[in-house]
């Protein structure tokens, strides 16, 4: 592996829009399916939680001068749940540290409750102009199976509310869930895509350790769909979705053409984001940086330092190459194996493993095309196991 410590290719990398993730870390209650830092309090002190939040964007700002700003994510936890003027604040705060591209998008999570729906025009008033909601499922049986509190009809009526606030609405379902059919899924996606927002993230369920779904599937209470079952819903997703003018783009995620989350873009093509709240993650070219997951340990943080740091890393040019394979392969469009030399130091030769690559191509599981490379929507199905032959980057062992 030959590598370029000098990093000379950051100030190219810095020419392009910095992402920043927001992250509210409360929810009315926890989901047993959820493994994301997300907390239930009795109460919550938001004069302290804005004033947290305001030093930790500070410091971030300090430290990533003279970056435009091209999106915004606030996530959570449930960030509908904040005041809309503390979004509002938190987008005029950001805007002031570096300077918003003219199509910036702002995206907020949202559970569709009455609640919450209700906030919307606020919102929107303070600068949010997508909405991504948690539906999850479309009958109520199976919302009561994944502890969520909203009904059918009245997500469905917050999502009317989200498409006549948001120029641009996104929102969740689950499949893949115990005893669900083909069938079943084939009449619910159909549904949902009639509903006519730009993008749908679709998310097969996943046992998550330390879930409450775990501990039922360790005691034999709830057994998850079979793998061969989970490619055939797989299939069909992809298949609908696509006819409907919303073919993925990632793994989970389909959008019309120029609908897709350009925030998480910025993830998958490995640029840089700003990360603030507890246990937000962020990537200032080469750092990797952590906040305090515990809201408590977070907010003691920040009256200590000044900001909510927990891990601040370099990483190393092999650690960056890896990620940046690992997740620009989750996109149709794949990577430019090139770039990804050219930004890390890492020789272009050392990334993947050309017989690996070989072999799945002739199955037509991947493509290469130059340094352009992809999985195929044939390999999409098996893209962990793909990953783990054709990624041939490994960082040196921790010390």
């Amino acid at each position: 592996m030959k590598a370029d410590s000098s990093l000379a290719c950051q100030p190219k990398d810095a020419e392009q829009p910095l992402a920043l993730y927001v992250h509210w870390p409360f929810c009315v209650s926890k989901c047993p399916y959820c493994d994301f830092n997300s907390h239930v309090r009795a109460s919550i002190d938001l004069d302290q939680w804005r004033a947290a939040l305001l030093a930790d964007l500070a410091h971030e700002a300090r430290l990533l001068p003279g970056r435009k700003l091209g999106s915004i994510f606030f996530g959570g936890g449930t960030p509908s749940l904040m005041p809309p003027a503390l979004v509002a604040d938190i987008v005029e705060a950001a805007i002031s540290h570096w300077q918003a591209t003219e199509a910036i998008e702002i995206t907020l999570e949202a559970n569709p409750s009455s609640v919450e729906a209700a906030r919307f025009a606020d919102l929107s008033a303070a600068g949010v102009n997508r909405v991504s909601l948690g539906l999850q499922a479309l009958d109520d049986t199976t919302l009561g199976f994944l502890g969520r509190a909203h009904g059918v009809d009245e997500s469905l009526r917050a999502l009317d509310t989200a498409q006549a606030h948001f120029s641009r609405v996104s929102f969740d379902l689950i499949y893949a869930r115990p005893g669900q059919t083909l069938e079943q899924w084939d009449a619910e996606l159909r549904r949902a895509l009639a509903f006519g927002t730009g993008h749908l993230s679709l998310y097969q369920l996943t046992i998550e350790p330390g879930t409450r779904f775990e501990t039922l599937v360790r005691r034999g209470e709830l057994v998850p769909a079979d793998d061969d079952h989970c490619a055939d819903l797989f299939e069909l997703t992809r298949s609908l979705t696509a006819k409907a003018g919303l073919p993925a783009y990632e793994i989970s995620n389909h959008a019309r053409a120029g609908e897709q989350s350009r925030h998480n873009l910025t993830y998958w093509r490995y640029g840089d984001y700003a990360g603030i709240g507890p246990g937000a993650h962020g990537r200032r070219t080469a750092l990797a940086t952590e906040r305090h997951r515990k809201p408590e340990n977070f907010l003691s943080a920040v009256a200590r330092n000044g900001h909510g740091l927990s891990v601040e890393r370099q990483l190393d040019p092999a650690t960056r190459a890896m990620e940046a394979l690992l997740m620009g392969l989750r996109l149709a469009e794949g990577v430019d194996l090139a770039n990804i030399a050219r930004r890390t130091g890492v020789d272009q030769a050392a990334l993947v493993d050309a017989d690996a690559l070989a072999r799945l191509s002739a199955l037509g599981l991947a493509a290469s095309n130059g340094s352009q490379l992809v999985v195929t929507e044939q390999g999409m199905p098996l893209l962990d196991a793909i990953l783990a032959e054709l990624v041939a980057i490994e960082p040196p062992p921790a010390l």
